[in-house]
Order: structure tokens, then sequence, then C-alpha cells
């Protein structure tokens, strides 16, 4: 967990937090024209939760210098009192133009995923189907590969509170990835002490899995079978949660959590620190490893996700507040 780990504060210019969000943006998407998803309120066991309200998608424009989110309005038959939503990833159909958004949910602590079609017009999300699966059980974060599939990490193997608590102390490697798609779903990759973000490389070659409690991010590339092979492991040095894919350099954006123990005690005299790591090269023989921002917990408190565009840095926690930085690289 790092637990002996201390910060030294590292700022970029003009930060604020973005008005509107008190109770996390645990993932954060962007699409090419700069309108990004927050996927906000989540209620995670073991994590604080300040509020009892539903979760919800914002959107919020890059390139409109009043930095107003706005709330997703979602049509169709679905529960909307029950949305605590997780992991989220962005889909555009090559055939027609057509955004999705893919949402890990855990109504009642259940775990399955959403398939929204995006409206951009009236900045609502038109709900499609939801996707359940007993190989589904501990969902993390998900990258959508078709306008019904994805891949999926598996945070826990335990399904049982008792034991998904004891589970991380005993270090298990049991953790997994999971293909979907209407036709299969199978477990592609496997022996994660706890697999949390997820993202696909531009070329659609390589998955990215942050596997938190080792330090590191694995590289695997997909096979025509869909099946991963491994490829290779890269260290970070603190516990980083999800990823983001820069579309032109490839490089990876990572939110992280530089003392897990701290997440697990939350001690409001002793937050948890802030951390954003970027990996340059990253299937290069020798990848290069970047901190671009921490804090100790005083600005911004467990930060999951990080991603940048338009010379913006846009950072998002677990639980707490949203934050946006100009980022000079």
């Amino acid at each position: 967990s790092l637990s002996y780990r201390e910060l030294t504060q590292n700022y970029l210019p003009n930060c604020h937090h973005i008005e509107g969000i008190e109770y996390g943006a645990e993932d954060i998407t962007v699409l090419e024209n700069g309108l990004a998803f927050l996927s906000t309120g989540l209620k995670y066991p073991g994590l604080p939760s300040y509020s009892d309200d539903p979760g919800k998608i914002y959107t919020l424009n890059l390139l409109d210098s009043k930095m107003k989110i706005k709330a997703m309005n979602i049509k169709g038959d679905f529960d909307k009192d029950s949305f605590n939503p997780h992991g989220i990833s962005l889909y555009t159909d090559d055939k027609d133009g057509a955004v999705y958004l893919f949402v890990v949910n855990h109504p009642q602590g259940k775990s399955q995923v959403e398939i929204f079609r995006f409206i951009e017009d009236e900045n609502a999300l038109q709900y499609i189907k939801t996707i359940k699966h007993e190989l589904l059980h501990n969902v993390n974060d998900i990258v959508a590969v078709g306008t019904e599939s994805f891949y999926a990490t598996n945070d826990h193997y335990f399904t049982n509170g008792i034991l998904k608590f004891v589970e991380p102390f005993l270090s298990l490697p049991w953790c997994d990835v999971v293909y979907y798609s209407p036709q299969t779903v199978q477990v592609v990759a496997g022996g994660f002490l706890l697999a949390n973000g997820i993202n696909i490389s531009p070329d659609r070659r390589h998955l990215y899995v942050a596997d938190i409690l080792k330090h590191k991010i694995v590289v695997l590339e997909i096979q025509k079978n869909t099946v991963l092979s491994h490829v290779k492991e890269v260290d970070v040095g603190s516990l980083c949660d999800n990823i983001e894919v820069d579309r032109e350099s490839g490089d990876l954006w990572l939110g992280c959590h530089p003392n897990g123990l701290k997440c697990v005690f939350h001690d409001p005299n002793d937050p948890p620190g802030s951390e954003v790591i970027r990996i340059e090269n990253i299937l290069s023989e020798k990848p290069r490893v970047t901190q671009l921002y921490s804090d100790d917990g005083s600005v911004i408190v467990a930060s999951s996700v990080a991603t940048q565009y338009g010379g913006k840095l846009l950072i998002g926690t677990v639980y707490q507040k949203a934050l946006i930085c100009d980022l000079k690289l």
C-alpha cells in the first residue's frame, strides 16, 4: 500500500476545483472534440461516501472558457434511483458516427454494464441495454471495442463482503480481465493482485491494465481470437487507478494513490494524497515515467483519473472534488 510514502508537492499553474463536483469524479474520458464525460457519486464498499443521492454522468466542454459541468439526462427505461457509476468508456461507431457510453454500474452493490447512446444536441444518454454475466462479478473499469463488446477488469475474486475485504491483504493474484461480446464471454487474462483501470492503444492492438497493488501497468497484446498475450510490465511507483490514453502520442495518463493505506482509513486530519503520472513510449525498451502533479490531500483527495486536452489537465477523485490545471509540456 506504500503506507510509508510521503509526498513532495508538485503543482501545476492555474489549478482550480470544478464547480459542482463534490462527491467524486472517479472516471473521466474525453471525446476528440474536447467534450469530457465525468462519472460521479460512486459508492464503493470500504470507501467513504458523502451523499445518498444517486450517481450522475456530467459533461464538461474543455474548449469553453466557462468550464461549467452539465448533468446528463438519461432517457428510456432505466432505474436512475439506483445508479452507481464507476468506470466509463466511449466508443464511436465508424459506420454512422454514433457515440456510445459504456458505464460500470453497481446498483445495490451488484456489478453490471450499462450501454447508452449519446444524444449530443440534448446532452442526453439514451439507454440501450444492461449486461450482466457471472464472469462480470466485480467490475471496476471497462474499455469498449464495439457497439456491444468490451474488455473489463474485475478488481476482486470473491463476491462475499468479508472475503472481498480480506482478499487484498492475502496478496492473492486472482483478479482478471474479461472479454464480452454478444457471441462470447471469456476470461482473457489473469494473475492480477487488484486489476483497476483498463484502456487500449490508439491502434487498438494493445491493452493497458493497472495492477494497483503491484504498482505496475501491464501491457497486453490483443490476438485475433480476442485472447491477450503478456508483453511487459512498467513500474510506476504508485497505486495507479484509471488509465487514459492520448490519441495522438499514445502516452498514458494515470490518476494515482500515492499512499494506499490513507485511502483505506481516510482520516480527514491526514487525508489521502493525489498524484498524476504520465508514461511516454510505453512499448519501447525504455518507457519514460514522469510525475506531473502531486498533492498531499490539502488540495485534492484520492485522485483516481487524469486526462489532458488542449493544454488542460483534468483530475478526478474517488469521492471528493475534481481539479483542472494548465498543462505545459
